[in-house]
């Protein structure tokens, strides 16, 4: 996965996080609005995290370490 596709999903993400909060927001779910803000928190650092393994382990196949 290239970094522009990294950037594209994590907006996608945000959007969709964003409208989700909003809908629930405007007809009083505050908690679930919170719980759906904290979902894609989660998604976003899960992905992080793997792209950041990935690199890891490319840089020590490339040093042999």
């Amino acid at each position: 996965m290239t970094g522009v596709d990294i950037i594209f999903k994590i907006a996608a993400i945000g959007i969709i996080v964003a409208v989700l909060n909003q809908v629930l927001k405007s007809s009083g779910r505050e908690e679930q609005a919170m719980m759906t803000t904290l979902a894609g928190i989660v998604v976003v650092l899960v992905m992080i995290i793997d792209e950041i393994a990935d690199l890891f382990e490319k840089v020590q196949s490339l040093f042999g370490l």
